[in-house]
């Protein structure tokens, strides 16, 4: 499998070479050359396997050239082997057409462990084969941070910098972060959004002084190894209620677009997906996107979603250069455009591609607080906020025949928003056992302007330069 940039000049590289690199060199995002596709009698044969042999099913054609299956198979045992749920993902039933995926059963209690737990197991794997140090930077709105650090904590061969908007993340959030006392660790809080941190990463894989002194790499969704495991759990939840033959409807509360991008995948690779609803909170970019062409960006509202207090979300360039005809140059032209002005009209091709999958729905606070109400009340569900706005958008949404299964993603384990949940429902979500002690730890970060001479200066007195 090789592996092209969006913006069409940086070099096709094969899923080793992609994972360790994150970022092309010529600042786009790496996707497959092309899509593999699963037959329905190929859908069909996972039903009844366990999460871990659905994995390497569905990923086995995205590492070839890389990884055997047994080594794809050692890999993924390891990784969803430290969740506490034997169905890693599982579904539960909300009424007779909601379901929700419960995707917070992994250390840190997010969605993001499911990809995270392998992708470090990737790393150490790839930098077992070479003579080589990793300096991982990555930005975060709250949960990515925790799951990336938790999943390369204490690893050989990798530095982790991770940068947060300091106040904009939960207080769970934080210390998920910031009480992980390894050596390899660091945690940046920055004066101001999370755009601003993701901002600064990019700028800091896009500098040729900076990025040539080390061997940079992503676990942000641009990283490509990222959405390649999210796309497992698609197809482990619509065979589970009855697809191939019979289509699902899957509504996804996102920010950055990676995770609902997944579900893109799984529907080029044959999934029988009806329809893709992109749940945003009021910071509503997508939204305007997908419904009115309107990609332009806005100033960041700070909510009780903080994970989805976005407005530029990176991974919607990979939609947009595969629904607009893979034309590398024309994307590269129309991103830059939108980082010159922050504002962009997406084109005839790209809107129409979109919307023949994609639907959206703006959820504001009011709606996100009915949405947790209804769970609680309904269903003896106490979701957490971001999943409750997907929750909305599914139970709003009328373009999907009645008959046709709707599951939200459950992005996150309530007790990671603990206050938003009791204003809400008038119930304090318990803390899980394996972060009960929490608040107990001590803390270790440090606080730096927004601007790329401070954070990068903070980063090379630490990082390991190239050999």
């Amino acid at each position: 499998m090789k592996y092209i940039s969006t913006r069409g000049s940086a070099a096709s590289l094969n899923f080793e070479d992609v994972t360790l690199a994150g970022l092309a060199s010529d600042g786009g995002l790496y996707v497959p050359e092309s899509w593999p596709t699963l037959t329905a009698a190929e859908i069909r044969a996972l039903a009844g396997l366990s999460y871990v042999d659905t994995a390497v099913a569905i990923m086995k054609p995205f590492v070839a050239g890389s990884l055997n299956e047994e080594e794809l198979r050692e890999l993924c045992t390891a990784a969803y082997g430290r969740f506490n749920h034997r169905a890693v993902t599982p579904l539960v039933q909300l009424d007779h057409r909601n379901w929700m995926l419960e995707l917070f059963h992994g250390p840190t209690l997010a969605f993001k462990d499911v990809a995270l737990q392998l992708l470090g197991l990737l790393f150490e794997k790839f930098l077992s084969r070479r003579d080589d140090h990793l300096t991982i930077v990555g930005a975060t709105s709250g949960d990515t941070g925790s799951a990336a650090i938790d999943a390369v904590a204490g690893r050989e061969k990798i530095d982790i910098f991770m940068l947060h908007p300091d106040g904009r993340v939960s207080d769970v959030q934080r210390r998920q972060m910031t009480t992980v006392l390894a050596p390899n660790v660091y945690n940046i809080a920055i004066d101001g959004s999370f755009d601003d941190a993701q901002a600064l990463v990019k700028a800091m894989f896009n500098d040729p002084d900076f990025a040539g002194r080390f061997n940079l790499s992503a676990v942000n969704s641009i990283n490509w190894a990222r959405l390649m495991a999210q796309v497992v759990y698609y197809f482990y939840a619509a065979v589970r209620l009855g697809a191939p033959d019979r289509p699902v409807a899957f509504s996804v509360p996102t920010g950055n677009f990676g995770d609902v991008f997944a579900g893109y995948v799984a529907a080029k690779m044959g999934l029988p997906v009806a329809k893709l609803i992109v749940a945003t909170n009021v910071n509503d970019i997508l939204h305007r996107a997908l419904s009115e062409g309107d990609y332009s960006q806005g100033s960041v509202i700070p909510t009780a979603t903080p994970s989805m207090d976005i407005q530029v979300s990176s991974n919607f360039e990979r939609l947009l250069f595969d629904v607009g005809g893979r034309d590398g140059k024309a994307m590269a032209e129309q991103m830059r455009g939108f980082e010159a002005t922050k504002a962009m009209r997406l084109t005839n091709a790209q809107r129409e591609g979109a919307s023949a999958l994609f639907t959206s729905h703006r959820v504001d606070a009011e709606g996100m607080n009915l949405a947790l109400r209804w769970a609680y009340e309904g269903a003896g569900q106490v979701i957490d906020p971001h999943s409750a706005v997907g929750l909305a958008a599914a139970l709003s949404n009328e373009e999907v025949d009645a008959d046709i299964p709707m599951v939200t993603l459950a992005t996150a384990h309530a007790a990671k928003f603990r206050d938003a949940v009791e204003r809400a429902t008038g119930v304090r979500p318990a803390m899980p056992n394996r972060i009960s002690a929490l608040f107990d730890r001590e803390e270790r970060y440090a606080r730096l302007p927004a601007t790329f001479e401070d954070v990068t200066a903070y980063i090379a007195e630490r990082a390991t330069p190239r050999a």
